[in-house]
């Protein structure tokens, strides 16, 4: 399974030593090195008769977890599945930017609380929600098909059919995340970004009933998949708003990137913001990416790798993937990046 540029992930793990499975812009997570979603299911199939599957309560997220459910009712027809949801940190402090709360897993703690507890057998996640390092004992064991990775405006009724570039000056454009904040106010300078909070349902509420923003920026996915194609207005192209990492690290930092494979090489543009746009640094680097179509990693050979459980990947490709990333990073990083991101922490901090 792959993720949406928002990709989903279960919680059998696809990460580290725990298992999370992700779809698109979902994954599953899950306890246990080594652990795959289908050894989860296999090895039990005859005691176990109910996989309980833990979520967040949000209608989103319940649509991500019943789509990923659903497809392992299709493989693994003689299981049952109980879909356990609950609410985090994230979800209960909505009068606070994300930024602000200085808590890290806001949207993933309670559910890896959770499973660690044995109260669940794996959870689906955002991969954007991820924190960019799991647990210890956790890992990512699916990502499913990724979506449109990219940003989505959606503008105020008496907006429709404007773009952000046409928008009226000091236009108010809310946004519960640094990342998009900081890379649109360096592109639309004319406009005000202010933090927005809430599920999308909240979200969409308080543009449509209430005159303080003129539009918002959401995930093209989460739209997509809650049935609101048609409160798309924009989405945004790579040079104006570039995706999470990995789409995993969430929007609390200024850091994004944008990949694209062509040709067997995988190219990868990483850059990193200052709070109000004015500074910022990007580059991009590539790799070959060869996956021949029957590769000779033997059966004792590792699955893991960088958080994320993959029997059937090659080592070779994701070592070129894991060191492209890395030297991006570095070269980043020799460029200034780190002095960026230290004062927009404290200008975060202090404000």
């Amino acid at each position: 399974m792959s993720g949406n540029g928002n990709a989903a992930a279960t919680a059998v793990s696809a990460a580290p030593v725990t298992s999370t499975l992700w779809a698109s812009g979902r994954a599953v997570q899950q306890l246990a090195p080594g652990c795959h979603p289908q050894s989860l299911l296999e090895e039990n199939s005859p005691k176990m008769r109910v996989i309980r599957v833990g979520t967040r309560k949000s209608q989103l997220a319940r649509i991500q977890t019943d789509s990923v459910v659903a497809t392992l009712k299709a493989l693994y027809p003689g299981l049952q599945f109980e879909i356990i949801a609950m609410s985090t940190t994230g979800d209960k402090i909505l009068d606070t930017a994300l930024s602000k709360i200085g808590e890290k897993s806001l949207f993933t703690k309670e559910l890896e609380h959770a499973l660690e507890k044995n109260e669940v057998d794996l959870v689906v996640h955002s991969l954007k929600d991820l924190p960019t390092v799991l647990p210890p004992g956790f890992t990512i064991g699916a990502i499913c098909k990724r979506e449109n990775p990219h940003d989505a405006v959606v503008f105020h009724p008496k907006f429709v059919g404007k773009t952000l570039e046409t928008l009226p000056e000091k236009s108010v454009v809310g946004t519960s995340s640094l990342r998009r904040a900081a890379q649109l106010q360096r592109k639309f300078s004319h406009l005000e970004f202010r933090s927005i909070r809430g599920n999308l349902n909240t979200r969409l509420r308080k543009l449509d009933e209430q005159q303080e923003f003129s539009a918002i920026i959401l995930a093209t996915a989460g739209l997509q998949r809650m049935g609101w194609h048609n409160r798309v207005g924009q989405i945004l192209r790579p040079e104006e708003c570039m995706y999470a990492v990995g789409q995993e690290g969430g929007c609390s930092v200024p850091v994004a990137v944008h990949t694209a494979m062509k040709d067997g090489q995988l190219y990868l543009t990483g850059g990193v913001w200052s709070l109000d746009g004015s500074d910022s640094i990007q580059d991009t680097m590539q790799a070959t990416i060869h996956v021949p179509a029957q590769h000779e990693d033997g059966p004792e050979d590792d699955p893991q790798l960088v958080g994320i459980t993959a029997r059937n990947i090659p080592r070779g490709p994701q070592l070129a993937a894991q060191n492209l990333g890395i030297s991006l990073a570095n070269l980043l990083l020799s460029k200034g990046a780190k002095n960026i991101l230290d004062v927009a922490r404290q200008l975060n901090d202090a404000h």
